[in-house]
């Protein structure tokens, strides 16, 4: 996704922390995606040079370098976050049947469901292959009830496909598990392995879960508002999923009847061929919900750099400052 000029600024701010660490964590990466099955080895190179923001490392290593250091512990577990979070999007990619990802043909397109669903999983072990060097049972314990929360959440997600019976909390509660959660365990596995106290942990953990649900309600938003080469994939795609995510229920709550059976066309169809997007995009704006989805963002992104700024200044607490404007000031 792209970022304004004001973003991009800041993005070159925050990288030039980690710089250096986040090359060796890509390498990394590149080594741990090999296996002695071809086709794994395949598709984790071809995800690898899909690209990503490598948010969730960054978080880690700006965390463990607030806490103290981290050293190699912090450039392995970024590894590991950032494969736990490539093999969620592969098993998405297969449940959704997603056609492109990061601008690019989906796994589960190239090598079919199958193949990609244990590909998928072998990433997943693998991750949890390099956890278990650290030999702490605090960091196994973050990322096995991280795990856990992201399946629960993915089935509460399908039992909610399809249907406008889709409440505000409902789609609180699938961010917390599906983003929110996953950013909150890269602030404590960095603190973790920074030497921080728990304090600091609690602290952090807080401040990267609110970046983490700004980050999903903006990501809500962009599904409706960009283009198809700032997103990756095409526009509208979480409705034609069956997917009714916060911008669309806060336009429902205003939406006449007429509307309302419109949308629930698309959500029968699973397509635009009778109702087209343009439709509900003019009902998401015109209905105010892109407008207080970005508002919810806000308060979560305020929440977190409040949390922030208790800290001293140094380079580092000015770039944990500077993520949530990168979240919200992303191209929508």
């Amino acid at each position: 996704m792209e970022l304004s000029k004001a973003g991009q600024s800041l993005t070159a701010d925050v990288m030039e922390l980690v710089q250096e660490d986040l090359r060796r964590v890509d390498a990394e990466i590149r080594v741990q995606s090999a296996a002695s099955v071809d086709a794994i080895t395949t598709i984790g190179r071809y995800l690898h040079a899909s690209g990503g923001k490598r948010l969730r490392p960054t978080l880690l290593l700006l965390a463990a370098r607030l806490a103290g250091d981290g050293g190699e512990s912090a450039i392995r577990l970024a590894v590991v976050v950032e494969m736990i979070h490539t093999a969620t999007l592969v098993h998405d990619d297969v449940i959704d049947v997603a056609q492109t990802r990061r601008g690019r043909p989906s796994t589960n397109v190239l090598w079919g469901n199958h193949t990609s669903v244990l590909a998928g999983d072998w990433l997943y072990m693998q991750a949890f292959q390099m956890a278990l060097q650290e030999r702490n049972f605090r960091v196994l314990d973050v990322l096995i009830g991280l795990t856990q929360k992201m399946v629960e959440g993915e089935l509460l997600q399908l039992e909610r496909l399809g249907t406008l019976e889709v409440t505000e909390a409902d789609c609180m509660d699938l961010m917390d598990r599906k983003t929110a959660s996953l950013f909150s365990a890269c602030a404590r596995l960095g603190v973790m392995v920074g030497g921080g106290d728990e304090e600091l942990e609690a602290k952090l953990s807080e401040y990267a879960w609110n970046l983490g649900m700004a980050f999903q309600l903006v990501d809500d938003v962009l599904d409706f508002t960009a283009h198809e080469t700032v997103l990756g994939k095409p526009v509208g795609s979480d409705l034609r999923e069956g997917k009714v995510t916060l911008p669309l229920i806060y336009a429902l709550q205003r939406a006449t009847a007429r509307e309302r059976a419109q949308v629930e066309v698309i959500l029968c169809d699973g397509n635009y061929e009778r109702v087209p997007f343009e439709a509900v995009l003019d009902l998401v704006r015109a209905c105010g919900g892109v407008e207080r989805a970005m508002e919810r963002a806000g308060a979560f992104t305020s929440c977190a750099r409040k949390l922030i700024s208790e800290f001293p200044d140094s380079p580092v607490q000015r770039a944990l400052y500077a993520l949530p404007d990168l979240v919200t000031g992303r191209d929508h």
